[in-house]
């Protein structure tokens, strides 16, 4: 099957970066690949000096504002990676005034040896820079330089070398020694002076081009077929894409085959299993999230989780899983029977435990991953699966990421390594689809709230004080924590093969994820309303963040805005509690 939609993509025509003396005269113009840009960057000139942001995280532009450096009305130059999307770090560029962002490979980051399979100095790496997906329209999407999400200043990658141009003229105070990189002679500085009254120029020019998007299905219809689980890869890529798109897309074909070729043999899946291969990754999983935009209402109570294929394998060195903790048990029991595609005769687990703790390998759910808007935009439990290396893949998102070169990272090994990480999905999809009861760890969410408590029992002192009391969340924990233990005590006592049993237990558990969506937030202007994995101000980690101010920088507590971030966090968790215990009453009782 297929589903098309009619969307605009902002694409990029050649961008310049020229440097003007004081009067404005262009005095040199620096070289640039024309194919090098940022999809959605926003279009525009901007001409000033040039401040050095580390990786362009949160606590970077803190640092900088308390030594006395302000991005305001400069370039910001900031290096990929840090755990930090270019959407993340040009929109806090803008945030913290900047006019525009440059963004490059740092050696230190990515190795640009190329001698030891590394980035040379003279390739940029390439990534969208919008926060989330433009607003349906008519059924096309709609990208205006103020739809909610696209910058409002321009921003362009740029290769080592560029960057080693433009910091080794700057002056100003010397950067901390973490923010030190490998640049050939850079001396690390801060800016903005760029020495001799000299700016620098950046001008970015974009087209908003309409596209076709063509998202491609595959089924197979189990015996429940009204609930089933999605299995998912992108398949556009700005260069090549062997890491972005092609290992993801070949795993996905592998499992559709291999599933319904047990399907001819015999197997009769109690849930059905959706194959999908999305259109647009590239420019924010776009394919997906359309898709999800529109079938939304549909997915309640239908998907029980979603598989991420996307960027795979970088390595076999370690596996990673950005997930839902509602799927930790299913993946915990996966990695321990299969086979680690670099050690033979041991599992996953065992290895991962030599190597520190198996819990190493779950890590949250980010803005950029291929599973994050079906957990923090629907509410389907999700995960994303990934073999890595002790060092960075360096040419994703490259003209460079080609499947030689990924060969010969993993010493010929792509095959066995694609082949265990099929196997690792397939044994968690086999159980979603085959038990009578789904294997979800209900309870997981009551931890994640436990230790906001501890965070709020800290502070409580000083909350009080302030008229603050955070009494009802501790109640809403509580009453979390009683309901999803009374309902795995109830699973654990009951008849589980009988059908009318199962599915009923089945229909509260799939309510878990989805009614930690807040119900209290426009859907329209913050889209990913999970009150864990979501981003705004009703999620945990904008009240986490904002408590922390009470000792970091008091003055910057704002009560009222706490009162409310508060207040939503509860609401959201009293009406997960009131749902698992199938209680649509309490909640107005008690508030």
């Amino acid at each position: 099957d297929y589903y098309f939609n009619a969307v605009e993509i902002r694409r990029s025509f050649p961008s310049s970066l020229h440097l003007v003396d004081s009067a404005g005269r262009v005095f040199e113009q620096i070289p640039l690949n024309p194919s090098d840009y940022c999809p959605y960057s926003a279009t525009g000139n901007y001409t000033g000096g040039v401040v050095y942001a580390h990786y362009g995280r949160p606590e970077d532009f803190n640092w900088l504002r308390s030594v006395g450096v302000l991005a305001a009305g400069h370039l910001v130059v900031m290096r990929v990676g840090g755990g930090v999307s270019f959407a993340e770090k040009v929109w806090l560029a803008e945030r913290n005034g900047g006019g525009g962002a440059l963004i490059y490979p740092d050696p230190a980051d990515l190795p640009q040896d190329p001698r030891r399979l590394g980035l040379n100095a003279h390739t940029a790496v390439s990534e969208h820079v919008t926060e989330r997906k433009p607003e349906r329209l008519l059924n096309t999407l709609e990208l205006t330089s103020d739809s909610p999400g696209l910058p409002l200043i321009p921003a362009l990658p740029i290769t080592a070398t560029v960057a080693a141009k433009l910091l080794s003229q700057l002056s100003g105070p010397p950067c901390p020694p973490s923010w030190r990189g490998r640049l050939p002679y850079v001396r690390c500085v801060l800016g903005p002076d760029f020495g001799s009254g000299r700016r620098v120029r950046l001008s970015v020019q974009n087209l908003m081009t309409p596209v076709l998007l063509n998202n491609i299905f595959s089924s197979l219809e189990g015996r429940e077929p009204d609930q089933y689980v999605i299995l998912g890869a992108q398949r556009d890529s700005l260069g090549p894409g062997a890491v972005k798109s092609g290992v993801g897309t070949a795993i996905l074909l592998e499992l559709a085959r291999t599933f319904s070729t047990m399907v001819k043999n015999g197997f009769s899946p109690r849930r059905s299993l959706l194959f999908v291969s999305w259109d647009a990754g590239d420019f924010g999983n776009v394919g997906a999230t359309e898709w999800l935009e529109v079938y939304l209402s549909m997915l309640h109570l239908k998907a029980v989780a979603y598989f991420s294929l996307d960027q795979a394998i970088m390595g076999d060195d370690h596996l990673s899983a950005s997930t839902s903790p509602l799927l930790v048990d299913l993946l915990d029991a996966a990695i321990r029977q299969v086979e680690h595609p670099k050690h033979a005769g041991q599992t996953i687990y065992s290895q991962a435990e030599r190597d520190g703790g198996s819990w190493r390998i779950m890590k949250p759910l980010y803005l950029n991953s291929g599973a994050y808007s079906f957990t923090a935009f629907a509410g389907v439990p999700a995960m994303e699966l990934r073999f890595t290396e002790d060092r960075a893949y360096p040419f994703l998102n490259t003209p460079l990421d080609t499947v030689p070169r990924l060969q010969e990272v993993l010493g010929g090994r792509l095959g066995v390594t694609g082949r265990s990480l099929a196997e690792l999905v397939g044994e968690m999809v086999l159980r979603l689809v085959h038990d009578h009861i789904l294997p979800l760890r209900i309870t997981s969410y009551a931890q994640t709230v436990l230790q906001l408590s501890a965070q709020l029992n800290k502070h409580s002192a000083e909350l009080q004080s302030r008229g603050v009391s955070p009494q009802w969340l501790f109640s809403a924990r509580g009453d979390y924590s009683r309901a999803a233990e009374t309902l795995q005590r109830a699973i654990d006592y009951s008849d589980l093969h009988d059908p009318n049993t199962a599915r009923f237990y089945n229909t509260r558990i799939m309510k878990v994820e989805y009614y930690f969506l807040s119900q209290y937030v426009s859907a329209m202007e913050t889209p990913f309303r999970h009150v864990i994995h979501g981003r705004g101000n009703h999620t945990l980690s904008a009240l986490t963040e904002h408590l922390t101010l009470l000792t970091s920088d008091p003055g910057r507590f704002d009560e009222n805005r706490f009162r409310r971030q508060l207040a939503l966090f509860t609401w959201t968790l009293q009406g997960a509690a009131n749902a698992l215990n199938g209680d649509v009453w309490s909640m107005f009782n008690r508030f």
